[in-house]
């Protein structure tokens, strides 16, 4: 039996040199995807990647790469050309979904405050206005199905609770 168990499993194994290639990259593997934040808590992770990277004292051109916002993709190149931070930052500030950043990076390319301390504070406020949208909508949606209850349960209590007191009363009222 184990022979049997032994053939069938050299029969079915894969070649080990297949195994291995499998392994090791491919010279034509994609580069690594640059995307775009969808939602705002995305957005607020890459604000916190980026916050960490500038602690740790990468280069802002550099601390965009690593984050990998596609948007920024531009800015990120100007500043490691060595343009000037506020106009390296101006196409930034025509998309909305990096406008808050780009203008924080312009306010302390100016100032010289540090763009970790914006970038972690831009974060924390992307993720509170997050939670605030999200309890406004479970609010609505609790005044939203209030009403459908209203409707169907208002007229059934009517119905079997008050119609057969006031139908009772009227009864004995009549006689």
């Amino acid at each position: 039996m184990t022979l049997v168990l032994l053939a069938l499993a050299i029969l079915v194994a894969p070649a080990p040199r297949k195994a291995i290639d499998r392994l090791r990259p491919k010279a034509h593997d994609p580069p690594r995807r640059v995307t775009t934040p969808d939602g705002p808590f995305e957005r607020a992770a890459a604000l916190d990647l980026m916050a960490a990277c500038l602690k740790a004292g990468l280069p802002v051109p550099t601390a965009i790469r690593a984050v990998g916002i596609e948007e920024l993709n531009q800015t990120a190149e100007l500043l490691a050309l060595g343009a000037d931070p506020v106009a390296a930052w101006a196409p930034a500030l025509e998309r909305p979904v990096t406008a808050a950043l780009a203008r924080a990076a312009r306010r302390t390319a100016r100032s010289g405050a540090a763009l970790a301390r914006q970038a972690a504070e831009l974060a924390e406020r992307t993720r509170a206005e997050a939670r605030d949208q999200a309890e406004a909508k479970a609010q609505r949606a609790a005044v939203t199905v209030a009403a459908p209850l209203a409707l169907c349960f208002l007229p059934a209590f009517l119905c079997l609770g008050v119609l057969p007191v006031v139908l009772g009363l009227a009864g004995q009222f009549l006689k």
